[in-house]
C-alpha cells in the first residue's frame, strides 16, 4: 500500500532538491500498531515543517517492511525535522523493534517531482544512482 504523494510546496523545475528514501523493516508483527501510530504523528509534523517539498509512505504489512520517500529544499531542514518530537521520539521508541534500516540520499531536479515509487525502487534494486 502506497500513500499518495503529499505535496507541501510547488517545486521550481530548474532547481535541485534533496531526496531521501528510507527503508524500515520491523522485527515483529506486534510492533506494527506503534509504528503506524508514530507514522500518523510524523505525517502531522510534516505539515508544519519548513523545507519539505513532498512525502509518501509505502507499507507492506505482511512482510513488516516500510519505506518513506521524501523531497526537501536541502539536507538541513530534514535533519532538523528528524531531531524534533515526534520524529525523534519515534526513532528512540521503535529502535528495539527495527531490523537493519537503510537510507539513500540523492539530488533531484524539481522537474522530477513528485518522486515515483516504481522508478525509485527499480533504480535502487539495480544499484543505480538515484
Amino acid at each position: 500500500m502506497d500513500t499518495p504523494w503529499i505535496k507541501f510546496a510547488t517545486p521550481d523545475t530548474n532547481r535541485e532538491y534533496f531526496a531521501l528514501l528510507s527503508y524500515m523493516p520491523l522485527n515483529k508483527y506486534r510492533a506494527i500498531p506503534a509504528f503506524l501510530k508514530f507514522s500518523l504523528q510524523i505525517q502531522k509534523q510534516l505539515r508544519t515543517t519548513p523545507g519539505v517539498m513532498g512525502y509518501s509512505l509505502r507499507a507492506k504489512l505482511f512482510s513488516r517492511n516500510f519505506w518513506t520517500l521524501s523531497a526537501w529544499t536541502e539536507e538541513k531542514p530534514l535533519m532538523d525535522f528528524v531531531a524534533k518530537i515526534p520524529h525523534g521520539q519515534a526513532m528512540k521508541a521503535m529502535m528495539p523493534h527495527m531490523g537493519s534500516t537503510k537510507f539513500t540520499q540523492w539530488k533531484v531536479m524539481g522537474s522530477a517531482l513528485p518522486l515515483r515509487w516504481e522508478e525509485t525502487m527499480e533504480r535502487s534494486r539495480k544499484g543505480e544512482p538515484l
